[in-house]
């Protein structure tokens, strides 16, 4: 697409106003979710207060948590390979998530007076989120783009997905292996086929979130949007997950206020793949798999659209070896910014797109 056909012409974007109109948002959402259920929204078993607790804090402790990061010069490595645009931010600090993401699960677990289930969501998340600090610590020492090899991420990962199912084969009923789907249909699947799918999901949650964090503000902004969704689907049946939900929502917004365009911090792996594990695990425990995947719909496509480009180049490789290349690079924001695209342009589409999923997954899960 065209610079000249791209969305938003003419509006006058910027970093500050799209996250505060998001934060607002979000904001009188979680109010009016509170009212609908009659649940006061001071009170910690509510959407609002853990969402803006979470959010204040992040944001305060970000004033301290990122000069100390460029301090350490935790500064990101760039592509060479990518936007142009993009190496200007070399030396921007990374790891953003070793600070909001303790004070999400701090105040989840607080607010939910450390249910058992925020616990396990907690403690999951975190693993996610060591993986990733232990990926962005080895960028950072090896001053390039490679940390840990895949396989030992894969290895880590996959060891945290089997103690998270693990906890879940002791603690929980025989029906969590019951997948419900809207209208009141539910596929039985039994605990052979219930403990792979549910590793897969947190593996490929995880990854699609760490996928989106390539702009400023996109994987923050759209799993904030996406937290709060899941917050309000699960509230009817777990009001612990709910509010570990409302917790990492307000902390993405909380990091917004650092992360949001230009960008004075990226999140790194130890946030997005945090994030992708967290919305995973809420999923499971709820029994909402299909309401996470239509909320996820903006994590999907930037994981098909990666899938889709190396399928295709390596079906058109010639004698030469080289192959085509479907997009003009992937992920999508990619390509939509090598198209004429600007970051803002880009986030602040994908925002009203993962709104717009919030909404009609909420619809549909309430019929």
């Amino acid at each position: 697409m065209d610079a000249k056909l791209s969305p938003n012409q003419g509006l006058n974007l910027s970093g500050i106003r799209l996250v505060s109109l998001l934060g607002m948002g979000l904001g009188v959402a979680a109010l009016v979710l509170d009212g609908v259920a009659t649940r006061s929204p001071w009170q910690g078993n509510s959407l609002t207060l853990p969402l803006l607790l979470s959010a204040t804090i992040a944001a305060g402790l970000g004033f301290w948590a990122v000069p100390w990061l460029q301090a350490l010069k935790a500064g990101q490595v760039i592509r060479e390979d990518g936007p142009q645009a993009h190496l200007k931010k070399a030396g921007t600090p990374t790891m953003g998530g070793i600070f909001f993401v303790p004070v999400a699960v701090i105040i989840a677990c607080v607010l939910s007076n450390f249910a058992a289930e925020t616990l396990a969501v907690s403690a999951l998340t975190l693993s996610y989120g060591f993986v990733g600090w232990i990926d962005d610590w080895q960028i950072l020492r090896r001053k390039s783009n490679k940390g840990i090899s895949p396989k030992m991420k894969l290895a880590l990962q996959v060891s945290f997905a089997v103690a998270f199912c693990v906890w879940l084969f002791i603690s929980q009923p025989s029906t969590i292996t019951n997948i419900t789907f809207p209208l009141g249909f539910s596929l039985p699947l039994g605990w052979l086929l219930f403990l792979p799918l549910s590793c897969f999901v947190m593996l490929a949650e995880s990854n699609a979130t760490n996928l989106t964090d390539g702009v400023d503000g996109l994987a923050a902004g759209t799993a904030a949007i996406a937290l709060l969704a899941l917050g309000a689907i699960v509230a009817p049946t777990s009001l612990g997950l709910m509010v570990f939900c409302a917790s990492f929502s307000g902390a993405c917004l909380g990091f917004l206020a650092h992360n949001r365009n230009p960008a004075r911090v990226f999140m790194g792996d130890t946030g997005s793949l945090a994030l992708g594990g967290g919305l995973a695990a809420v999923g499971l425990l709820s029994n909402s798999l299909v309401a996470l995947f239509l909320i996820s719909g903006i994590f999907f496509v930037e994981t098909l659209s990666v899938m889709a480009q190396v399928s295709y180049y390596k079906a058109t490789k010639g004698p030469d070896g080289k192959g085509k290349r479907l997009f003009k690079m992937a992920p999508l924001h990619h390509h939509l910014e090598l198209s004429g695209w600007s970051e803002l342009q880009v986030v602040s589409v994908f925002y009203i797109i993962a709104a717009i999923l919030a909404f009609v997954t909420f619809a549909i899960t309430q019929m």
